[in-house]
């Protein structure tokens, strides 16, 4: 069944949208005035304290449940949440996994899962609403990419190959959705507080920040709120950096 917003389809999809930077995302947005449909692998304490939040905002939450990398499970949940053909006003990618090591001894597993999930997870969830936003000739899509995309770190040529491969979508997808009223951007979070960073000594990154600390989920949500809203309408294919002076 067709999803509809009180708001006229004010509607927010964040993929990967219930924990880190992408829980952050869901509730700025959720505060925005959008309702906010998030997707989770599965249904569980995360999803559930999201949707407390977004309900506390005021806002209607759905959960769409899957693997961005199943490409049939992403188009069932999406057909159902917004129909045949359906688009969100706003799609934030978020969804990501780093399985860091070093190129000669990173495994095709290794290497497989990253761009699977980083960049064929982009294709599988944003692709199939394109269509919609065209018609509609409205509608925001923004992809969390990384410093990592930006400059390559040594460790994450599979996560940094992947961020940069986002980057490059977006640049693409700009030029092709303009004319018809879709805006579409990055954001590239550097050294952000979230369960990913969690093992990484802070004391090894700090000295390469200008600014001297690590960002917060907050900060980056910021940013995809000013892309979102209606102070950035004159901004399209770009790459906001969140990274306190880590890329220059």
């Amino acid at each position: 069944m067709k999803r509809e917003s009180s708001d006229g389809n004010r509607i927010a999809l964040v993929i990967g949208g219930c924990r880190g930077i992408g829980r952050a995302i869901s509730q700025r947005l959720a505060e925005d005035g959008f309702d906010i449909a998030a997707t989770a692998r599965q249904a569980g304490p995360d999803s559930e304290e999201l949707a407390r939040q977004v309900a506390a905002a005021g806002r209607k939450f759905t959960l769409l449940a899957f693997d961005v990398r199943d490409r049939e499970a992403v188009r069932r949940e999406l057909e159902r949440v917004f129909g045949d053909g359906g688009a969100p006003e706003v799609a934030v990618y978020n969804a990501g996994i780093a399985r860091d090591n070093l190129m000669a001894f990173m495994s095709p597993r290794e290497w497989d899962e990253v761009i699977e999930t980083n960049v064929n997870g982009f294709y599988n969830t944003i692709q199939p609403l394109v269509f919609g936003m065209l018609a509609k000739k409205r509608g925001r899509i923004v992809a969390v990419s990384s410093a990592s995309g930006q400059t390559g770190q040594a460790g994450q040529v599979n996560y940094s190959a992947s961020k940069a491969a986002l980057i490059g979508a977006v640049k693409a997808l700009a030029r092709e959705v303009g004319r018809k009223g879709v805006l579409v951007n990055a954001v590239a979070p550097g050294f952000i507080h979230t369960e990913m960073t969690r093992e990484i000594p802070e004391e090894r990154v700090l000295p390469l920040i200008p600014l001297n600390r690590a960002g917060e989920a907050a900060e980056v949500a910021g940013a995809v709120s000013f892309l979102c809203g209606p102070d950035s309408s004159y901004i399209h294919g770009q790459v906001i950096a969140v990274n306190g002076g880590l890329v220059i």
